[in-house]
């Protein structure tokens, strides 16, 4: 009753989010709905000695390699996805000091070689479904004008400015925030093309330019590195950790990749729709696209030390869900196989002592609540791990069964 009562008492604590991210340095360079803040991070990390070795198995925008650095550790990641891998590499940079003035320099040129090209210049686009609702003709005018002369840069000039085309590409679009996930603006952008529109869209870009300028003059005091890699597989060639601190995707479908698609397209990682669905197949927890489809077929190879509690709830989740009730079923019982190969594969990479810190969210389908944090933790005690705790940290939205957790334990 107490930890009932407990939770109950919590707020959403949104300080604990991406939005405390936006206006902090780095930390605000790309929005990436579902991530978690940077204070949550700092707090985690605030009494860590100099040197040591920060991992987060799943980097998404970087939050925590860059605070690692940002606090004279090490931080070292790996994300599946190449777009974030790029971004965070971007994000945890020691720039020359030549770079910021350089940038705003290329910004302005960039907005002239914009205003000088005509509607007929043949400039590329990506092949995003129904682009037009995404973008009036007169931003993505001012989109393929800006992507043609970034295209034609290279080194650090041409990353950052990549990261201003990025923030500038979401802030003229249509996208609304007001939900967990990416949606729509009810007003569609207009078809007709305005110029006022393609000057709106230049004046972002050069703002969004000297806001990163201004952030990237100063140096971290540590240092991170990010990989390319699946958290299942691909963490032998980290080193070994003092501390594995993360945020992985939740048990909820989010898919990473549909919320990443405008990016993604325009920074030439996606080209068609299958694509997207590849890769978040890829993905622990990735639903989007042809990875719906593949899930249908899925079998467990192997079993989890949770089978005993999870299978009986996927059992009533496909018994309740009509016909979507086999697919979120099978859903519960995938995402958590690979988040047993996660643990198995990331346990080697902890030093003896080391300690583990996943902030994770519970989640409800057809009224049955899944208990992630809980199996977590059961996971983390199959594997030897000790002083395995659980923290209520915030409750996450209107839905009173909701609440974002962190699960943590230490390597003997």
């Amino acid at each position: 009753m107490t930890d009932v009562m407990n939770r109950e008492a919590l707020s959403r604590n949104e300080h604990m989010t991406f939005k405390a991210n936006m206006g902090v340095g780095r930390h605000g360079w790309l929005r990436l709905t579902p991530a978690y803040g940077v204070r949550l991070v700092r707090e985690r990390l605030a009494s860590m000695p100099e040197g040591t070795i920060v991992t987060d198995p799943f980097s998404g925008t970087g939050t925590t390699p860059l605070a690692a650095a940002e606090l004279g550790l090490i931080g070292q990641s790996v994300d599946v996805n190449p777009f974030l891998v790029w971004l965070g590499n971007v994000k945890t940079q020691n720039y020359d000091v030549s770079t910021p003035p350089l940038l705003v320099d290329a910004g302005a040129e960039a907005l002239a070689f914009s205003r000088r090209s005509s509607e007929d210049d043949g400039l590329w686009q990506p092949s995003l479904f129904k682009i037009e609702k995404w973008w009036t003709p007169g931003a993505l005018h001012t989109l393929r004008t800006l992507r043609s002369y970034i295209d034609k840069q290279d080194g650090e000039i041409r990353d950052l400015l990549d990261v201003a085309f990025c923030r500038t590409l979401i802030d003229v679009s249509a996208a609304a925030f007001n939900h967990q996930s990416m949606s729509f603006k009810a007003e569609a952008p207009t078809a007709l093309f305005d110029m006022d529109d393609a000057e709106r869209a230049r004046e972002v870009f050069l703002r969004e330019v000297a806001s990163i300028a201004e952030s990237a003059q100063f140096d971290l005091a540590g240092s991170a590195t990010i990989k390319q890699g699946d958290s299942r597989t691909g963490v032998e060639s980290l080193a070994k950790a003092d501390i594995v601190l993360t945020s992985p995707p939740y048990c909820n479908r989010m898919s990473y990749i549909r919320e990443l698609r405008p990016y993604m397209y325009w920074m030439r990682h996606l080209d068609v729709a299958s694509d997207a669905g590849d890769l978040d197949w890829k993905a622990i927890g990735g639903t989007w696209g042809t990875a719906t489809s593949k899930l249908n077929s899925w079998a467990a190879e192997h079993p989890t030390p949770v089978d005993k509690d999870m299978l009986p709830i996927c059992e009533a989740i496909a018994a309740d869900g009509a016909k979507n009730g086999p697919l979120l079923a099978a859903y519960v019982h995938k995402y958590h196989y690979d988040m047993w190969q996660h643990f198995q594969a990331i346990t080697p990479q902890l030093k003896s002592g080391g300690v583990v810190s996943y902030i994770v969210g519970n989640s409800t389908f057809y009224g049955h609540e899944v208990p992630v944090h809980k199996w977590y933790a059961e996971m983390f005690r199959a594997l030897g791990y000790e002083d395995v705790q659980i923290e209520t940290i915030r409750k996450r939205n209107s839905n009173k069964a909701l609440f974002e957790y962190d699960v943590t334990g230490r390597r003997p």
